[in-house]
């Protein structure tokens, strides 16, 4: 039986990620900020967007940080969007925020006057595009290169270059997933993602880390 908790501190599309966890065979799926349901989950999904300042205090009012790094030695966790941006250290958004420094690195804004080739691109980064992976678990069954759905102005950039599970571009070469151990995190979202968004959790409801 896999129980999943939604970790819900009233930031992200909670319902549609556990319904998408439940379509790929989460047998129970809880959005909750409860500590005991989130104890009693065998999997933790850290959904999130908006503004980082907001949702860090969120996180903390909540005590979801708290069950993040708890998660970090007891059971796998899956970040999605501001949710991977907060396993960093620092956001330059809003002239600074604090991640909760699970790894090393810093958050960082494309920027106002993004070019790529003379065109102007737009802020934010909003659509489809590829992912180049790294090999994990999390991969499988999903071709390099595959398209998932991204909308973000703000692109995670940690120090150990170990960290990046993919990699997309967006006028900049960017980190688009990363994580270790029982952490896995990614930009895009997976439910929004058709075909290769669902396999991707469904191979972290069969994940053993």
């Amino acid at each position: 039986m896999t129980r999943v908790a939604v970790l819900d501190y009233g930031m992200g599309n909670l319902h549609s990620v556990a319904k998408a966890l439940e379509h790929v065979g989460a047998d129970t799926v809880w959005v909750t900020h409860d500590p005991k349901l989130i104890g009693r989950a065998d999997r933790l999904v850290l959904p999130g967007q908006g503004a980082m300042r907001d949702c860090m205090a969120a996180m903390h009012s909540e005590g979801i940080d708290e069950a993040v790094r708890h998660a970090l030695n007891t059971k796998p966790l899956l970040g999605i969007c501001v949710g991977m941006q907060a396993l960093l250290s620092r956001s330059e958004e809003n002239g600074g925020v604090s991640g909760l420094n699970v790894y090393p690195g810093h958050v960082r804004f494309f920027g106002y006057d993004l070019q790529e080739n003379g065109a102007r691109l737009k802020v934010p980064h909003m659509g489809w595009n590829e992912v180049w992976q790294q090999p994990h678990p999390l991969w499988q069954g999903i071709p390099d290169g595959s398209r998932f759905y991204f909308v973000h102005s703000y692109y995670c950039d940690p120090d150990v270059p170990e960290l990046s599970l993919g990699r997309s571009h967006y006028a900049v070469d960017f980190c688009s997933a990363l994580g270790r151990d029982q952490i896995f995190a990614v930009q895009f979202h997976p439910e929004k993602s058709a075909r290769a968004g669902l396999r991707l959790l469904s191979n972290f409801l069969n994940w053993h880390p």
